[in-house]
């Protein structure tokens, strides 16, 4: 004999089917008109803009509320795959195998740049220093490098303190790329902070700290010094000018990831970002505008 079907199963069967379609759209690319929240996570170097764009977006569009969360690049593909984000925000290409994950459990991901920024080298304030090259960057940093001590770059004898980023960081990643070449790592001892505003504040109180963060994360306690791609070349500082006449040796994109083509609120919400007021928000936080691009000038890289 059938089981009749009572009217407490079909209340179940609903509750599933409904828990599946949200899963679906957890990351699709789109908070869909079920849902007037967009969630961003992922790149601490693009906090403070995600947060900026996110405060004025939703004046504007009071209907829609724009969460941003940091934890590094890493952190936000993680979440992507998860689908526990709409957009994955990132200093840094997406690695082959983050695309893979994120493909095989939420759908493609697409990549977006938004804006792009000049990785900056802070040092104490009462450092004397006023440049450093590639190279001299490379052998503070690098494993085997050779360079442990100011007296050694013409500054006070003191041992140098490396303040460095988490290995999570699309910043960590980038800086290892442009600086040490891929093929090095990193040299142990460093102290590693999980965000860029970390790695200003502690070397603002650190005598003989070297760190690198975003130049939109400059302060008045720190000093910036200018960076030349080899010794006898000039050295420039990291401001927009330079970045855009393609002086300053280490830029890269900011990039902000979807899983597919973006579409409702989020699609709106990238409409805006690429809009002269969304760029207008990159250049008040200290970044370069997207159609910096249009110069043809890419992430810079040293010379081999």
């Amino acid at each position: 004999m059938e089981r009749p079907v009572t009217i407490r199963t079909i209340p179940w069967a609903l509750a599933l089917l409904c828990a599946a379609a949200l899963v679906h759209l957890g990351c699709g690319g789109g908070s869909g008109s079920g849902s007037r929240t967009i969630r961003i996570e992922g790149s601490d170097t693009m906090v403070n803009l995600a947060q900026a764009w996110a405060e004025r977006y939703h004046r504007e569009h009071p209907g829609v509320s724009v969460q941003v969360q940091g934890g590094g690049s890493g952190v936000g593909f993680a979440s992507m795959t998860d689908g526990n984000c709409d957009i994955a925000a990132s200093s840094r290409e997406i690695r082959p195998r983050e695309r893979e994950r994120i493909a095989a459990q939420r759908g493609q991901p697409e990549e977006h740049i938004v804006g792009f920024d000049a990785l900056a080298i802070y040092v104490h304030r009462s450092n004397p220093l006023e440049e450093i090259t590639l190279e001299q960057l490379a052998e503070i940093y690098g494993e085997g490098g050779t360079i442990t001590r100011w007296s050694q770059l013409g500054g006070p004898d003191i041992e140098i303190t490396r303040v460095s980023r988490q290995n999570n960081s699309g910043t960590y990643a980038y800086f290892r790329e442009a600086v040490l070449g891929k093929q090095r790592e990193y040299k142990l001892g460093s102290i590693d902070q999980s965000g860029s505003k970390d790695v200003v504040a502690l070397v603002a109180t650190t005598p003989g700290a070297i760190g690198y963060s975003g130049m939109g994360y400059a302060t008045d306690e720190i000093k910036l010094l200018k960076v030349a791609r080899a010794k006898g070349e000039p050295a420039y500082a990291p401001t927009v000018e330079n970045v855009l006449a393609g002086k300053y040796p280490i830029t890269r994109p900011l990039y902000l990831y979807t899983c597919g083509e973006p579409h409702d609120d989020v699609l709106k919400f990238f409409e805006w970002i690429d809009s002269p007021e969304g760029q207008a928000i990159v250049v008040e936080l200290g970044y370069i505008p997207r159609d910096r691009g249009k110069s043809g000038l890419g992430p810079q890289r040293p010379r081999s």
